[in-house]
Formats: structure tokens, C-alpha cells, sequence
């Protein structure tokens, strides 16, 4: 399992670089092997698919691994945020082969702190990551973890936001955040985080819906001390100054 950062390959480290090209074979979802094309040698085996086809690539990891093969399941980001770690562990785990398979899992740069670097430093006191994806996780579930998150006063960040069949959940978000903080709560909106096309906005709590927000977005929402002063978002660790 190789976490492949936010997608520039600068962001790689230098165990996931040594990795991946050691590799016979890499798996990962189509978007994710191109952002490898400069990493990779020509020679290398790759196998692409979509979304959706998560267990797939699992087991087809697992079979290849099975026969001797290196293999790299890539994950954007760590493979243990969000990523691929957990179910291709699990496939394996009930698969019997645990005993005879090196499973290792290589740290990525997760989206939300490549995303927080740009905008300053908003995570600092605390925070909590929370995915509005229902897809494997009831919305009620969702709702539960956002008010908690919200009356703990963490920073909260929004993974998987909006898509174009989940177009009402982050409006939902945001109105029962704004039932335990001020309409002014600065947040920001940072999409295509180290990538191509990469863009940030600050925004605020009353406000940061009417932003284009997709897919490929990640939303930071600060907590009751969180600033911004100069461009820069910031939340105190509580020094003295």
C-alpha cells in the first residue's frame, strides 16, 4: 500500500519513490497512475480502473501477490485516510495468506494537510476530518459525527464534500455548525490540492456554500479562535505572544 501524496510527485517520500519503482506491478485507480506517468518507468506493469471497482483491485492485488509478484496498491494521499489500506488488509486477512504475504502500508501526504499548508496553519489546535461521502457511511451516522465534532469546538475538515449526485449534504453541514459557531468562522476552500488547477479560497460560515465546490474540493472549517489576518488562515496553539 503506497501512499502517493496529493498528487505531485515532488510530495512523494523517498520510501514510496524507492517502492513504487521497485514494483512488478502497480494497481490504482486510472486517475492516480497518471499522476504517476513521470514516476514509473516505461517498463513497468500497470493496472487501471475506476471508481467503484475498489474490492476488485483488492483481490486482483492480492492474486498477483500471490504468484510473487511486487505489487503497489496506490492510494491518493496515505492509503490509510479514506484510502485503500483497510480493505485490501481485509481481503487479505480473510483470505488465510496474511502468513505468506508481506503487507506493508507507506505513508502519504493526506489531502488535508497538504490542503491546510496552503492556506497557513488552520489545524493547529485539534481538528477533526470527517467525510460527507454516504456511500459506505449512513448520512445519520455523518450528522452524529459533525455535531459532535462541532460542539467540541474542533477545526473540521470536509472531505468528498459535494459531488454531482450529493449536492444538498454540505448545506446540511453547514447549517448545524452554524447552531455552535458564529456566522463569521472563517473557512477555507481549497480545491485540486497539488495538482493541476489548484485553487484556494477564504471564505466564511455564513457564506463559503456560495463557492464552487466539487469533488475534487477539500473544506476547512475554524474553530472559535481561528483567524484570518494577511491572506492567512490561522488557528493559536495558545502561546504567549
Amino acid at each position: 500500500m503506497v501512499g502517493i501524496g496529493p498528487g505531485d510527485p515532488e510530495d512523494l517520500s523517498l520510501r514510496a519513490y524507492r517502492l513504487l519503482r521497485e514494483a512488478d506491478v502497480v494497481i490504482g485507480y486510472h486517475t492516480y497512475l497518471r499522476l504517476l506517468e513521470g514516476v514509473l518507468s516505461p517498463a513497468q506493469h500497470r493496472e487501471g480502473s475506476g471508481m467503484r471497482q475498489e474490492v476488485e483491485r483488492a483481490q486482483r492485488a492480492l492474486e498477483l501477490a500471490g504468484d510473487g509478484c511486487r505489487v503497489a496498491v496506490v492510494s491518493s494521499g496515505d492509503p490509510g485516510v479514506y484510502g485503500m489500506a483497510g480493505l485490501v488488509l481485509e481481503v487479505l486477512l480473510s483470505s488465510g495468506l496474511h502468513g505468506e504475504i508481506d503487507f506493508q502500508v507507506v505513508p502519504g501526504i493526506t489531502v488535508a494537510l497538504a490542503a491546510a499548508g496552503l492556506v497557513g496553519a488552520p489545524l493547529m489546535n485539534d481538528f477533526a476530518v470527517i467525510s460527507l461521502s454516504d456511500i459506505m457511511t449512513p448520512w445519520e451516522v455523518i450528522l452524529r459525527r459533525i455535531e459532535a465534532a462541532a460542539a467540541g469546538d474542533f477545526v473540521v475538515v470536509f472531505y468528498n464534500p459535494k459531488s454531482r449526485r450529493r449536492v444538498t449534504q454540505i448545506a446540511e453541514a453547514q447549517k448545524l455548525l452554524l447552531r455552535y459557531r458564529s456566522p463569521a468562522t472563517p473557512v477555507a476552500i481549497i480545491t485540486n490540492a497539488g495538482r493541476t488547477g489548484e485553487q484556494v479560497v477564504l471564505s466564511d460560515l455564513a457564506h463559503f456554500t456560495d463557492m464552487e465546490i466539487n469533488m475534487s474540493s477539500l473544506v476547512i472549517v475554524g474553530n472559535s479562535q481561528t483567524y484570518v489576518r494577511e491572506g492567512y488562515m490561522v488557528t493559536p496553539r495558545g502561546y504567549q505572544l
